[in-house]
């Protein structure tokens, strides 16, 4: 059984290992795997036509926990224990619900203190003891009691009282005094480690197509440990196709992993020709998993030939892989052969493709259809995506309309371009 420190506003975790508000939902599965021999039958729920509609949670079902991750930024906002029959609880150091003490509202009252008035809600039969950051429900033990509860009087104080005896439900940790109206926190320092995050990302554009990425980088501390002054530090940085390995690395860092294309599947879709020469030297890619970007490189030129943005759908075979990448792609709408600039219109990580196939028209040629599945196993639970070629644009469809990918390729940036469009380091 799981022994666990309620930090009200802010975590649910031990001396090991915390689940905090704000955090990516990347590190809090790294938990979970790490720890996988202590916490056991985790469940990803998530809505498989509209995932952005509803919150993204994994169940720990053998402890009675969820984390709710909100849909759009995947970071946590809510951390609900709903058995707390699983779980051993405390509060500074001392417990207020294991095998040896019930969370009754006197357990609760003695731990927290004083606090508002509880509250009834009369759909689900549960008072709710609300503190900032934390509220409990408690459970009515019969359906007679109910009527007893009902603010049917005086200002409705009939609902103030708590029935004595009663015991806690479920327990919910979030920021701000209403659970209803919280959000996901920014993500705390102590969930940087070190790593670089992307805000967001803007693809650079002229009449043709993409001509780079403009990134928006946050960062704080230089290590474990590096808390004291830690701040968190905002960078914008500039890449364009036909940069250096060097101007890449100067820009971002280190990427995380290099992979090297060892096959090019696609080549069967390219002239004829060319589906016959053989590959003398690989192209590599650069992955920057917690941007959600990754910069492919040509073999023989070492320059910039193509980027990768990652929207890190549930239900996506490279799922948790990356973070999601925040992209903003602005569009040219031709109109009978002019530019049509009365109405930008920007595409993002959450367009959907019919809004696309609107702004940008119906492609041309027939989708490429992409089946992953990795070489021990041969079979894709999630299906196969659709990848259709726009202004030098490639979308990767899932079946749900959503975008799983954007890839960008263009012509390499011509060397009279000046680097001083790049803002300063900040």
């Amino acid at each position: 059984m799981l022994d666990l420190e309620v930090v009200p506003e802010r975590s649910l975790g031990n001396e090991q290992w915390e689940f905090a508000l704000g955090m990516p939902l990347a590190q809090a599965i790294a938990i979970l795997q790490r720890h996988c021999r202590i916490i056991r039958n985790v469940q990803v729920l998530y809505s498989e036509q509209a995932p952005l509609n509803h919150d993204l949670i994994l169940n720990l079902t053998q402890d009675g926990i969820k984390l709710m991750f909100d849909a759009c930024n995947q970071r946590l906002k809510v951390i609900e224990v709903y058995d707390l029959s699983k779980v051993k609880l405390k509060y500074c150091g001392v417990h207020f619900n294991s095998q040896a003490i019930a969370p009754t509202i006197e357990q609760i009252d003695q731990s927290f203190g004083a606090t508002h008035p509880g509250v009834y809600n009369a759909a689900e039969h549960l008072f709710h003891l609300n503190f900032r950051g934390l509220s409990f429900s408690f459970q009515l033990d019969t359906w007679n009691e109910a009527p007893k509860y009902e603010p049917n009087f005086a200002l409705g104080l009939a609902s103030l009282q708590i029935p004595h005896g009663a015991t806690v439900k479920r327990m919910h940790i979030y920021t701000g005094n209403c659970l209803q109206d919280t959000k996901a926190p920014t993500m705390p320092l102590a969930c940087f480690l070190g790593n670089v995050y992307a805000e967001c990302v803007d693809v650079l554009r002229d009449g043709a197509g993409p001509l780079g990425l403009k990134l928006r980088l946050l960062t704080a501390g230089c290590g474990p440990g590096v808390m004291v002054d830690a701040k968190v530090r905002v960078l914008e940085r500039c890449i364009y196709f036909g940069d250096s390995c060097q101007d890449v690395l100067s820009a971002l860092g280190s990427p995380h992993k290099v992979f090297y294309k060892s096959e090019d599947k696609m080549k069967i879709h390219s002239p004829s020709p060319h589906k016959q020469v053989p590959s003398k030297c690989n192209d590599y890619f650069f992955n920057y998993f917690t941007l959600g970007v990754d910069i492919l490189f040509d073999a023989i030129t070492h320059l910039v030939k193509k980027f990768v943005l990652h929207t890190n759908f549930p239900g996506h075979y490279n799922f948790n892989i990356y973070h999601r990448c925040d992209f903003k792609i602005p569009l040219v709408i031709k109109k009978d052969g002019a530019d049509c600039q009365s109405e930008p219109c920007v595409l993002t990580t959450y367009s959907k493709w019919d809004l696309i196939q609107e702004l940008l028209g119906q492609p041309m040629e027939k989708p490429v259809v992409l089946h992953r599945s990795s070489s021990a196993n041969n079979t894709n639970p999630f299906g196969s995506t659709f990848c259709f070629g726009l202004q030098r644009m490639i979308f990767e469809v899932m079946q749900n309309n959503h975008i799983a990918s954007v890839t960008l390729y263009g012509p390499p940036r011509p060397s009279t371009h000046s680097k001083a469009v790049e803002p300063p380091a900040q």
